[in-house]
């Protein structure tokens, strides 16, 4: 099982449950071309990982960066609503 560095959230208030976040880079410097590894400079994709800790069995959603930004940009507009 993949060990991640968990960010608790700055809303956790006292108490069990809180959201914590972590995120993983996912790239590689080469794509194939043919047989042949050819460098590229493409930009790294960010996995986003939360869990809660109050989850008894340590649930794991995963998302992309750009879906969890949409999600927050949601969350943002409907508190100041």
């Amino acid at each position: 099982m993949t060990a991640y560095a968990w960010q608790k959230s700055s809303y956790c208030a006292q108490g069990e449950s809180c959201l914590h976040v972590a995120t993983t880079a996912l790239s590689s410097p080469y794509r194939q071309e043919g047989n042949a590894s050819v460098p590229i400079s493409a930009p790294t994709r960010t996995t986003v990982h939360l869990t809660e800790s109050a989850d008894p069995a340590q649930a794991i959603l995963t998302t992309d960066a750009v879906a969890f930004g949409a999600l927050l940009d949601v969350l943002k507009a409907s508190e100041s609503a």
